[in-house]
């Protein structure tokens, strides 16, 4: 396991609670548009920090932290997730977790042992153009997908709270898109939608986001039909 980073404090991240961000290394997917590109590879770069380093900053932050966002990368790809997450709540902390979908059985044994409260699962496309979005060939595709859709799968049935989430742009995503993307998750769903940000991160800067008259559009027509949906940041 390899923490790259922690975020000392976040009033966003995990709706209802005060909380720090863990970043895992590590990810299966490649998407261009990644604000967390640096994470993507476990074999580049030595930066780390010490688990010992996170667990001492956790106990002085106990009574004034409430929570702790696990991200990436995708956290899923890291065999002690389920440990760390254990320990962590053990503190007292609650956790959510932010994943693309693609690891359903750990999705599944973190919900039963009842580790996490809160899931964000992002969804990148409609199934014709998922890869292309997130970076990958088609190899191995429908395997990726059954995963992605028996995860979607397990949050609608849980309790737990959670949202779905794509980030838009004009290269990928059109309104017939999110419209079809709304159909396979279920209009109670929360789904959100964040524009494209560039920054050096990204990895494809030809990439283009929407205008802010654009977005408006595109959270009007939606709703229209998916109450639900919102666009971040309108």
């Amino acid at each position: 396991m390899i923490i790259a980073g922690l975020q000392k404090l976040t009033l966003t991240d995990f709706p209802g609670n005060v909380a720090c961000i863990l970043f895992l290394k590590g990810c299966n997917f490649r998407c261009p548009y990644c604000q967390n590109s640096e994470l993507i590879d476990r074999n580049i770069d030595d930066n780390y920090i010490l688990k010992e380093e996170v667990f001492d900053f956790l106990k002085k932050r106990q009574g004034v932290l409430e929570g702790v966002v696990i991200t990436g990368g995708e956290p899923t790809v890291t065999k002690e997730l389920p440990e760390l997450i254990k320990e962590i709540r053990d503190l007292g902390f609650r956790v959510k977790l932010d994943t693309n979908g693609t690891n359903p059985q750990m999705l599944k044994e973190l919900l039963d042992k009842k580790y996490i409260d809160y899931v964000a699962m992002d969804i990148k496309n409609v199934k014709s153009k998922y890869f292309e979005t997130a970076g990958l060939s088609k190899k191995g595709s429908e395997q990726l997908l059954e995963n992605i859709e028996k995860s979607i799968k397990i949050l609608k049935q849980s309790n737990i709270d959670h949202e779905f989430r794509t980030t838009i742009m004009k290269n990928y995503h059109t309104i017939d898109d999110l419209e079809e993307i709304n159909k396979l998750i279920g209009k109670e769903e929360k789904y959100f939608l964040q524009n494209f940000e560039d920054s050096e991160y990204v990895l494809d800067h030809k990439l283009e986001a929407f205008s802010e008259e654009e977005l408006k559009e595109i959270n009007n027509k939606l709703k229209e039909k998916f109450p639900n949906t919102q666009v971040r940041g309108l």
